[in-house]
């Protein structure tokens, strides 16, 4: 899939809001809580990321990343990112595209690595396409994530240096 990624802007969170509260809403992948609130979610994504893209036009946005300094000061050369694609738009390449646009950014950025700090051991596309990008799972948190409808899973820490 050819994808236009570019840089999130403000006037871009009507799009982006419907597209996270979808995710968080299916309990299986991100740990924010289905009821999050709207205010709260705009912080998390985009206003204390160091960047936010979106892949897609103005008005039909299909997906989007944050990237944002793993830990602060001493540890803030290795970078942490999350992903959403539109459940519309899963399937066909937009996740890889966009971890490949955030390995540049970071890169661009001055990140020396990229860590995952929670990927959901049963969210077997991501645990794959992450693999095939180069990352490695370096730890397992047992029972690190409360799934909606498995109970507690496993959560992978994965990590690839730039």
């Amino acid at each position: 899939m050819a994808a236009d990624i570019r840089q999130a802007s403000e006037n871009d969170w009507p799009e982006i809001w419907p597209i996270l509260k979808e995710a968080f809403a299916t309990g299986d992948t991100y740990p924010y809580p289905a009821n999050i609130s709207e205010k709260e979610a705009r912080r998390n994504w985009l206003e204390l990321p160091e960047l936010l893209c979106v892949a897609g036009d103005k008005n039909d946005i299909t997906g989007l990343y944050y990237l944002k300094p793993n830990m602060p000061g001493l540890g803030s050369h290795i970078c942490n990112c999350g992903y959403i694609v539109a459940k519309s738009a899963q399937g066909q390449g937009l996740g890889k595209a966009l971890c490949c646009h955030s390995m540049e950014a970071a890169r661009t950025l001055g990140y020396r690595a990229m860590q995952f700090n929670l990927v959901v051991s049963t969210n077997e596309n991501a645990v794959g396409l992450w693999k095939k990008m180069g990352f490695e799972i370096i730890g397992t948190v047992p029972e690190g994530f409360k799934h909606a409808s498995r109970g507690y899973v496993d959560a992978l820490i994965m990590y690839k240096k730039l």
